[in-house]
């Protein structure tokens, strides 16, 4: 088992260039690169607050507080790039929708034809990280990254010259399948950057920037095809994939040392993923994690209809309701970040958020069949706002608690939370439309229903009563404070 301040998995135990003690890990940069990820005072690798950053002196005085801000600036740095890792797919998708109806009429495409644009996108993602995750495991993180940038901006900007919806469909799932290395390698380096509450911490951060993204998206789209066509469209995606692929070569250094890194070919791959999902808490929490993000699909599948279709109210109505909610899902998330981890276990977090996700469903459910007459429209939005909160504590801490139970196999382990959840949210969305645009009883349906699935995935095979011993790579668990992932 493997005490505070240890050093974490993928950490580089060599001694530090920059004068840090031995047992205070550089974070498996290698090649002397600076410190990085110190998040307004919480260390890097895992080590609790008030610990010094790795390279950071502890002799008071100028020299070493000009140390410790740049330790910080360089945290920030790497957290906004992080971010924009996993910001950049849904900016492909939303900033996307509301050209939908001009390369209808442009490719002259039927409108069903069109959506595979987004359907092809989104699988691509799904299965990207099947494939990205474990190549991260055996090459490490950069390569993998770098030339998944490389290949999505290459594939958006032809997406920019299709010139029919056959060719666009193609290059979209290119673009998803290139995109997809952004998000799983993001969850693999914070994996190997932190442990325990700072790793729940640092996930309720990358909340905050990822969950602004699908607000802002459709409103920038909006915004270009005021001076542009859906082609201007891809070729600012194109710009944003070269500035962020520039910043990831320059700043964001290797995570995970040769020493961690698997040998095997496909093989060993597939047996890192099959012992995973032989781990029976890991695969508890990722279904937990796939079927809590089924009901958040469900509402961004149904809202449009139920809010504008059922209820009478205007797309700006619509879209300021669509903001309120995203941004309580931030504000509880930090909330998460801030204030909950640390003082309350992780399991117990996640339940409290999984019992508000199941009320506020139930309550949609009743309101949607008339149970309490015509409520109008501010129960549901009330209820729906209280649904997407509660969203802003489930779906870190079920990363998080999952990613605690590996230590050497954190981009396979991403791969499967990130597919799982796109699936599992792809297969729920088309059941809200299943009784028509004219009822919100499926949407309610379906969300209350995944959210009892995912607690009893929570609950059966989780066992949050327990204490678990050894993780689903055949290591002792990283120790964390409240009794998350300690042994018993």
């Amino acid at each position: 088992m493997r005490e505070q301040g240890a050093s974490t998995p993928g950490v580089d135990r060599r001694a530090s260039a920059s004068g840090a003690d031995q047992g205070r890990p550089t974070c498996g940069v290698d090649q002397g690169s600076s410190t990085f990820g110190v998040d307004q005072g919480t260390s890097t690798c895992g080590v609790d607050q008030g610990t010094s950053a790795p390279g950071v002196e502890q002799a008071a005085g100028p020299r070493a507080a000009a140390e410790t801000r740049g330790a910080r600036r360089a945290g920030l740095l790497v957290t906004l790039v992080l971010g924009g890792l996993t910001a950049t797919p849904p900016l492909a998708m939303d900033m996307y929708l509301p050209s939908l109806p001009e390369v209808t009429r442009t490719l002259h495409a039927p409108a069903a034809t069109v959506q595979l644009t987004l359907t092809a996108c989104l699988a691509g993602m799904a299965l990207g990280q099947l494939v990205v995750g474990p190549m991260s495991d055996r090459w490490g993180r950069r390569r993998p990254l770098l030339t998944g940038l490389a290949v999505y901006v290459v594939a958006t900007a032809l997406c920019a010259f299709a010139p029919t919806v056959e060719l666009l469909v193609a290059l979209r799932l290119v673009q998803g399948l290139a995109g997809a290395a952004g998000i799983v390698i993001a969850r693999a380096v914070v994996r190997d950057l932190y442990d325990g509450m700072s790793m729940a911490r640092f996930f309720s951060t990358l909340m905050l920037i990822s969950g602004v993204a699908p607000v802002v998206a459709p409103l920038i789209g909006g915004q270009i095809l005021k001076v542009t066509d859906w082609r201007g469209v891809f070729a600012v995606l194109t710009v944003v994939g070269v500035l962020l692929g520039g910043v990831v070569w320059a700043r964001l250094p290797e995570t995970l040392p040769p020493a961690d890194r698997h040998r095997g070919g496909v093989g060993e791959a597939l047996r890192a993923m099959r012992r995973l999902l032989a781990d029976r808490p890991f695969t508890g929490y990722l279904l937990t994690g796939g079927f809590t993000f089924a009901a958040l699909f469900a509402y961004i599948s149904a809202s449009p209809y139920v809010i504008q279709e059922i209820y009478g109210a205007s797309p700006q109505t619509f879209s300021l309701l669509f903001g309120l909610n995203s941004v309580g899902l931030v504000a509880v998330g930090q909330l998460n970040g801030k204030v909950l981890v640390g003082r309350v276990s992780l399991d117990r977090v996640l339940a409290a958020g999984l019992t508000v996700v199941i009320c506020a469903a139930t309550a949609l459910l009743l309101m949607s069949a008339g149970v309490f007459g015509d409520v109008g429209l501010a129960p549901v939005a009330t209820a729906l706002f209280v649904l997407m909160s509660a969203m802003g504590i489930t779906l870190p801490n079920t990363q998080t608690l999952a990613l605690m139970r590996t230590r050497h196999s954190a981009g396979s382990a991403s791969a499967l939370l990130g597919t799982s959840s796109f699936l599992i949210g792809a297969v729920a969305s088309p059941l809200v439309g299943i009784a028509g645009e004219h009822t919100a009883v499926p949407m309610a349906v379906v969300q209350l229903a995944a959210a009892l699935v995912a607690s009893a995935c929570f609950v059966g095979m989780c066992r949050p009563w327990s204490r678990r011993a050894g993780t689903a790579d055949g290591h002792p668990p990283a120790r964390a404070h409240n009794g998350v992932g300690e042994e018993s």
